[in-house]
């Protein structure tokens, strides 16, 4: 039998971050760690139609800070904020009434979504378009938008087989033994007449370029340099020799 890693909890302290960041002694653990999970189970729910690709959770003290990356963050915001201020008020209440934070962050290419591919494939499968059809179809958008390579795996009875299947298709490279590539990895369910279909994508994200890891342009809205900038190294004038 195969082992499979998923790839984010494999690259986790080297190039992934945790979706949960705080500290909690251990009686406390189990408590706050199944309020995350009410908490990003409740805000997927809510904004379904708002291409909600993962929801990061903060706590300090008496406040909880959750960050909601979304494709569509004028779903979320609602009209003049009224969305958000429920949405602020459900989770409070869920958190034992602390004081909550609640962020947008817009997703500006949600083709290199993982998450987001693979719900896309499975809103697919359920409004009965060819599981063939849709994978080939998410995996060419996905690399005309930029992807280094993608890799999509259905599994279930495609296409209304008697016999649960599994069918997978790849292009361009995926490499999961090799930490610093930036793999992306996503996973849905598509609910269809003949059950239920498994889809998990991974997607190998481009590196940033150089102009945007360490820019020496300024801020235009601070008009100030950013930290640990390279500095352009003058060089030294000589003095002219006299004739």
């Amino acid at each position: 039998m195969g082992q499979k890693v998923n790839p984010i909890g494999f690259r986790l302290a080297v190039t992934k971050d945790w979706k949960s960041l705080w500290f909690a002694r251990k009686a406390d653990f189990g408590d706050l760690l199944h309020e995350d999970l009410k908490v990003r189970e409740f805000v997927k729910r809510e904004l379904a139609a708002a291409a909600v690709s993962r929801i990061n959770v903060e706590r300090f003290a008496n406040r909880v800070r959750v960050t909601v990356h979304t494709a569509r963050p004028g779903i979320v915001i609602g009209r003049k904020g009224a969305q958000v201020e429920e949405l602020k008020g459900a989770i409070a209440g869920m958190c034992g009434n602390r004081e909550v934070f609640l962020d947008i962050v817009e997703i500006k290419r949600p083709e290199l979504e993982s998450q987001l591919v693979a719900e896309n494939v499975a809103q697919q499968l359920e409004r009965r378009i060819g599981f063939r059809r849709a994978m080939k179809r998410t995996m060419q958008t996905t690399m005309d938008a930029g992807a280094q390579g993608i890799r999509i795996r259905c599994a279930g009875r495609l296409g209304g087989a008697e016999l649960a299947r599994t069918e997978q298709y790849k292009e361009g490279k995926v490499p999961l033994h090799t930490l610093r590539e930036n793999i992306d990895y996503g996973f849905a369910e598509a609910q269809t007449l003949a059950g239920t279909i498994g889809i998990k994508v991974w997607i190998c994200k481009p590196h940033k370029t150089a102009t945007e890891e360490t820019s020496n342009a300024p801020n235009a809205k601070t008009r100030k340099v950013p930290k640990n900038s390279a500095r352009p190294q003058h060089r030294s004038r000589k003095p002219k020799q006299q004739a």
